[in-house]
């Protein structure tokens, strides 16, 4: 007799892969542990991709001539002789017949072990590899059916390996398996798409292209890389294509989202639990005493214990000595919201109200003044903040304290010292300079007139203020010759040490702001502070203005990550080190990087520090030129320069303009060109005597100038190059130095000078070697090839330096006969097919050759779909060809591919 004829058939077949389902290939290379192992145990909640996962891996095994055997369970074989039942059925997929004489309807120790021993022996006959697929392993509550599980898997022969899915980690004895080496683990923390898995999904169900870097990365933030969610907002914007605009309204509201999660997610839940969930949705993070404090529940540690074990979209945040803290993913928290609202806003103001003390009385002021103004107590929120250690201040305080500016009267703030002073802070953090000497004057905060507790404090405002106007020397003087009061207040310490190594870095005394933080060594209790990590990020800062883009983007990349792990995606320090970051990413041609650093971050273009605000608009602007056109580029950049002129921010308006001059130059719309420098050099009037940042304003003015005359008059260009030199030296920008190094010597040749100019362009290449300033050259366009061409084939240089050289010139199509009569001609087997090409181009032809698609080789090198294309473009150029089949066979021809 034949168990399956009494069961449903497709239980024992797995569901069918979507034709655009994303390979997890991380996920399946752990699981192919599994085959030395009996056990893989995958566990994770609703929706995060087990039985998918699961399914790709049967494709795998299949591929590899295994025997697999497939069964989906069901709230139908929770008893040990429906388990046992259904077991052996799929057992018999596998060729093993299991005697029907076993007793199986109770699990009395007699049948577990008869039952166990008759699996044992007909395994035992079998041969070859053998895999046992058991999903919703979650179904099964029987003890008798999880002690025949963990026999089969504990004395199985060495051919069969079970491979179990479930949402909540089954009662086997896995610490006993561990020590075995028996067990393979992939949890929950492990499931969701990693950023490039969510891009390859959006793609490949919403088509390449039709989906930006924003979208990706805010879509990514919204649903943690949770399948299911992802496979809802795909559905929803193939049939609403013009919801992108509304993404993130859309998807939280979003009615089959809030259907699924209460169908798969809350319906099985107890009412005590979902009650809980529904209360904890309110913070931001949670810990036990917390949740029993508000909820009033002493139950509460148990159910959020039993949260965790069952695998509800519940995420560690920080671990420390004493407390596990949590959150809820982002869309199962806006679930719950909409149902804890239905309490009414009288019992949420009061669970808010509740939490406000708590988080007080731990010393975690952020969380009390912000739950203090959601239950519209604003007078309960300035007691916390006046009772509250100066040690606990952090940035997350200056919103609170600027919504309190707003809503208490002058005399009840200047009663309270220190929200007065955390208000004259916040004020002059603002990024509106005007605006906060003006909010500081109408509090009555002036010279002379302050009250005795601001006095002290006055320096470090100022300072702040001054470093928002780019007055680097009025910020260096304000801090070097007076005294803050910053005692037993780390924020205060961390903000001065920022705003002061800043300056330094402005003025070109990069020594002098390496040297702030390394003779004030940071205390180990103060690495959390979010100031503190602000002050170092402005180290690679001045890395950046100096030029070494290599050690800015490896102490950026550090700090990024910090940022984020302990202070979220949206902090303030997490926006100040993704500018830094995307910089050091984007000069050193990583431009796949430096766009996902950038993505969705739009208030890093709106309200963060002027620095921050200028290099992710510049580094924005030649994104969009790379990887868009250059009318993309010149909108927002004439956007950003409106932006600027209104705000009266005469450097970053500056900038914004000469960037616009080099994209017309390189263009060949010399006209346009030419109207943006009588706006530069109006600028550049005004501040011919600056330093520090400002003196930035007539170095960009100088340089419009030498590109626009560079082809017509290099005597002229020259000039101003040279004018722009003396400067750039003054205030220590090594990138600037070496890009005048690079224009210099096209006006030299022209002129004549052919020792100086090969002189001029061998500096640049040493200095671009020594410090990774890739796009630098690049972003010269053909002016950096030909340049480089002449220097690579006079080669007075050797060793990195030539090689440096000689990788940047093959990023370029070969030079025409007619663009090279010019160039002197170098020997023909100089450069060999391997040169023709850059290794990333060499890779991209390999997975051709493959019958990969775009999106595919961009998945398999974790680049964008848009990068494999413009390398793609750039292999056609070089090689004259404009199939990827032509290309692909030159490749071979040349024994650059197999």
């Amino acid at each position: 007799m034949q168990f399956t004829k009494l069961l449903i058939e497709t239980r024992f077949a797995p569901p069918r892969i979507g034709a655009h389902h994303v390979a997890r290939t991380d996920l399946l290379d752990a699981l192919a542990q599994v085959r030395q192992r009996a056990l893989a145990l995958i566990t994770g909640g609703a929706g995060y991709g087990k039985t998918t996962l699961l399914a790709q891996w049967r494709q795998r095994c299949l591929q590899d001539h295994a025997k697999v055997a497939w069964l989906s369970l069901t709230s139908d074989d929770k008893g040990f002789g429906d388990f046992c039942l259904v077991l052996f059925a799929a057992l018999q997929k596998l060729g093993v017949a299991v005697d029907l004489d076993v007793p199986v309807e109770q699990a009395s120790a007699a049948s577990v072990d008869e039952a166990a021993s008759a699996l044992l022996a007909a395994l035992a006959r079998q041969t070859g590899e053998l895999y046992l697929i058991l999903d919703d392993y979650h179904h099964v509550e029987d003890p008798g059916a999880h002690r025949l599980v963990q026999r089969l898997v504990e004395r199985c022969t060495p051919n069969l390996h079970l491979l179990i899915a479930s949402r909540v980690t089954p009662p086997l004895s896995l610490g006993r398996l561990r020590v075995m080496d028996r067990l393979v683990e992939i949890g929950s923390a492990q499931l969701p798409f990693l950023s490039p898995e969510t891009r390859s999904f959006l793609e490949g169900n919403l088509g390449i292209g039709n989906v930006s870097a924003d979208d990706t990365s805010l879509v990514h933030e919204l649903t943690g890389g949770w399948p299911s969610c992802l496979q809802l907002i795909v559905i929803m914007l193939r049939n609403r294509p013009g919801a992108r605009t509304r993404l993130r309204d859309l998807v939280c509201r979003s009615n089959d989202l809030q259907t699924w999660l209460s169908e798969e997610v809350i319906a099985t839940l107890p009412p005590d639990l979902v009650a809980l969930a529904e209360t904890l949705s309110i913070f931001r993070r949670f810990n036990a005493p917390l949740a029993a404090f508000v909820s009033g529940n002493p139950a509460a540690p148990a159910l959020l214990a039993r949260m965790e074990r069952e695998n509800l979209p519940l995420q560690h945040v920080e671990l420390d000595e004493h407390v596990s803290w949590f959150r809820f993913h982002r869309l199962f928290a806006e679930f719950l919201i909409t149902r804890v609202e239905r309490r009414g806003a009288a019992a949420l103001a009061e669970l808010h109200r509740r939490a406000s003390h708590w988080f007080a009385q731990n010393d975690l002021l952020a969380e009390a003044v912000r739950h203090a103004n959601l239950a519209g107590d604003v007078t309960l929120a300035a007691q916390f903040i006046e009772r509250a250690a100066p040690a606990t201040w952090t940035l997350s305080y200056l919103a609170p304290a600027l919504n309190l500016l707003e809503r208490l009267p002058r005399e009840t703030l200047f009663e309270r010292p220190r929200l007065a002073q955390l208000a004259c802070l916040a004020i002059a953090l603002r990024l509106r300079p005007a605006r906060a000497e003006a909010g500081l004057a109408q509090l009555g905060v002036v010279e002379g007139t302050a009250r005795a507790s601001l006095v002290r404090s006055l320096p470090l405002v100022r300072a702040v203020i001054a470093l928002q106007r780019d007055d680097t020397q009025r910020t260096i003087d304000l801090l070097e010759s007076h005294d803050a009061d910053i005692a037993g207040n780390p924020f205060l310490r961390y903000l001065r040490l920022s705003a002061l190594t800043m300056a330094y870095a402005g003025a070109g005394r990069h020594a002098d702001a390496r040297k702030l933080l390394e003779t004030e060594p940071i205390p180990e209790a103060d690495r959390n502070n979010d100031m503190m990590l602000m002050a170092q990020s402005t180290v690679a800062l001045s890395l950046l203005l100096e030029g070494d883009a290599r050690e800015a983007a490896a102490l950026a990349s550090s700090l990024y990550a910090r940022a984020l792990h302990t202070f979220g995606q949206h902090s303030a320090c997490a926006n100040v080190c993704s500018a830094f970051l995307a910089d050091a990413h984007y000069e050193l041609n990583r431009i796949d990087d430096a766009r996902e650093t950038l993505a969705n971050r739009h208030g890093l273009l709106e309200s963060s520090g002027m620095e921050v605000t200028v290099l992710a608009s510049l580094c924005r602007a030649r994104l969009d030129l790379l990887q868009e056109d250059a009318e993309t580029a010149l909108a927002f950049l004439r956007q950003q320069a409106a932006r600027f002129r209104s705000l009266g921010y005469e450097r970053p308006l500056a900038l914004m303009l000469a960037e616009q001059v080099r994209i017309h130059v390189r263009n060949g719309h010399s006209a346009a060109a030419e109207a943006l420098l009588q706006s530069l050099d109006a600028l550049a009037k005004s501040h011919a005597d600056s330093r520090g940042f400002l003196a930035e304003i007539p170095i960009a003015a100088a340089l419009a100038h030498a590109r626009v005359a560079l082809g017509s008059d290099p005597a002229r260009a020259l000039l101003a190059l040279e004018e722009a030199r003396r400067r750039a030296l003054a205030i220590g920008r090594g990138r600037l130095l070496t890009l005048v190094d690079l224009l210099a010597a096209r006006a030299l040749a022209s002129l004549g000078r052919a020792e100086d100019a090969m002189a001029s362009r061998s500096r640049a290449v040493q200095y671009g070697c020594r410090y990774g300033l890739v796009r630098t050259f690049l972003d010269e366009g053909t002016l950096a090839r030909d340049e480089l061409a002449l220097l690579v084939q006079a080669q007075p240089l050797q060793g990195p330096a030539l090689a440096f050289a000689q990788d940047l010139l093959s990023t370029w199509p070969r030079v025409a006969e007619a663009e090279s009569a010019a160039l002197p001609r170098q020997d023909s087997g100089a450069r060999s097919a391997k040169t023709a090409l850059t290794q990333r181009e060499i890779e991209i032809l390999s997975l051709v050759a493959q019958a990969m698609p775009n999106k595919r080789i961009a998945l398999a090198l974790s680049i964008t779909v848009e990068t494999v294309k413009w390398n793609l473009r750039n292999v056609f150029a070089k090689l004259g060809v404009s199939r990827r089949y032509d290309a692909m066979v030159w490749a071979r021809t040349q024994k650059l591919i197999d």
